[in-house]
């Protein structure tokens, strides 16, 4: 098919598409092949089966996640079809990527556990009529061992040992074990069995989708996938990948006011990349705040508020985002204590001789999830009782009804003894 043989209304609607698709994308492999892919799902109204695939062994979705998955949402809104891959198979093993040692792995109960919570939390950002969800434990767990024989056959060693961090663990002679070059490999024969056009995935799964392409070619399929890799998402520190192990993300899941919160620390030379590649702000309001931001006319404080409160709506509801709003002007901008805080029970039993330490203190009220997290936060000034700061890790408290106990800007309860 050829761009010569659309009409004009054809013609409108394929470059539409390609505008929107191509938005954020930091590489696409080959793009001649969207274009003809698009091309004939506009002349066919046949949809694109568009695929990403997850790993369910780290299930809480960040806002780093949600580069993604908001792509695929604009392919669901352009009418295609998202074939959504839960890997309780291939989670077994754990993908290498970026690992410089063999990965534990997962129990089935852990897999299928992490899966719904995965599942539950999508359904906030896709569009469940336009998405199926596959378990790929339905056909890699049928191969026979001559089939995965015929698998591995269709790569070479040395294919295998492109991969960035296969190769660093070679030469530094780390141990390679044979079952993790199988991850790649079974993540390509998805896209074989699922008949897939096109894969999603950040940079750092350019190894993983580019693989399916290959294997698709080794099993005679006449299209391979386009592989569309979209750009990693840099945390709250501006520098490192948003990641929860490195406590630099903004998790959809997390509280309102803490989501209003974390994003109004983002860094402001980052903003325009977290509104373009995580919210639904068109590509023309996009270029009004772009120049807005450049003129001075608009304040980076006032666009982050607009993003923070973004945020808030899609993932709590518009009147969470109200609230959050509120909350955080009345915490922040005028330095007041929030005028609905939590009430939180304190064990009259957990007390010796009426006091209590800072640090069991902060657990007890599950404010820190831990005895070390509740002594970092001592530590960099983050606590305060009343309004008044607990600098010695070591301090006594003596509690009382209707105490405010605070950690950080964000978590406040208000304190009752049981």
């Amino acid at each position: 098919m050829t761009w010569q043989q659309l009409t004009d209304e054809q013609q409108q609607e394929v470059q539409r598409q390609l505008h929107i698709i191509k938005r954020g994308a930091a590489d696409i492999v080959p793009e001649e092949a969207l274009k003809q892919k698009v091309m004939k799902a506009v002349v066919s109204g046949i949809p694109l089966k568009v695929k990403l695939g997850l790993d369910p062994s780290a299930p809480d979705i960040h806002i780093g996640h949600t580069v993604v998955l908001q792509k695929l949402r604009q392919f669901q809104d352009l009418g295609h079809e998202v074939q959504l891959i839960i890997g309780d198979f291939t989670g077994r093993i754990g993908d290498p990527t970026g690992k410089s040692e063999t990965r534990k792995q997962l129990s089935e109960e852990d897999v299928q556990r992490n899966a719904q919570t995965y599942q539950t939390q999508l359904t906030k950002i896709l569009d469940l009529s336009k998405t199926t969800f596959y378990y790929n434990s339905a056909w890699l767990g049928e191969l026979k061992f001559d089939d995965v024989l015929k698998l591995a056959g269709k790569v070479t060693v040395a294919r295998m040992l492109e991969r960035d961090d296969f190769a660093k663990r070679y030469a530094a002679n780390q141990p390679i074990h044979v079952h993790e070059f199988f991850y790649p490999l079974m993540q390509g024969y998805d896209s074989v069995s699922l008949e897939t056009d096109i894969e999603l995935g950040g940079t750092d799964q350019t190894f993983n989708i580019l693989m399916g392409r290959t294997l698709q070619g080794a099993y005679e399929m006449k299209e391979g996938q386009v592989a569309i890799m979209m750009p990693l998402l840099e945390g709250l520190d501006g520098v490192q990948k948003m990641s929860k192990s490195l406590r630099n993300y903004i998790g959809i899941d997390e509280h309102s006011n803490d989501i209003f919160g974390k994003t109004m620390s983002i860094p402001d030379t980052l903003m325009l990349k977290y509104y373009e590649l995580t919210t639904t702000l068109s590509h023309t309001d996009l270029q009004e705040l772009r120049q807005g931001l450049e003129e001075g006319t608009i304040h980076p404080r006032d666009a982050k508020m607009k993003l923070a409160k973004s945020y808030v709506s899609m993932y709590h509801g518009a009147q969470a985002a109200d609230e959050a709003e509120q909350h955080f002007i009345t915490v922040f901008q005028k330095k007041a204590l929030p005028g609905e805080i939590e009430e939180q029970l304190l064990r009259v039993n957990l007390l010796e001789e009426g006091q209590i330490s800072i640090i069991q203190l902060l657990v007890a009220l599950d404010l820190q999830a831990s005895n070390g997290e509740a002594r970092r936060s001592v530590e960099q000034g983050a606590v305060k009782i009343n309004e008044q700061k607990i600098a010695a890790i070591h301090a006594k408290i003596t509690p009382m009804d209707g105490d405010i106990v605070q950690v950080g800007k964000r978590k406040f309860v208000r304190l009752k003894l049981s």
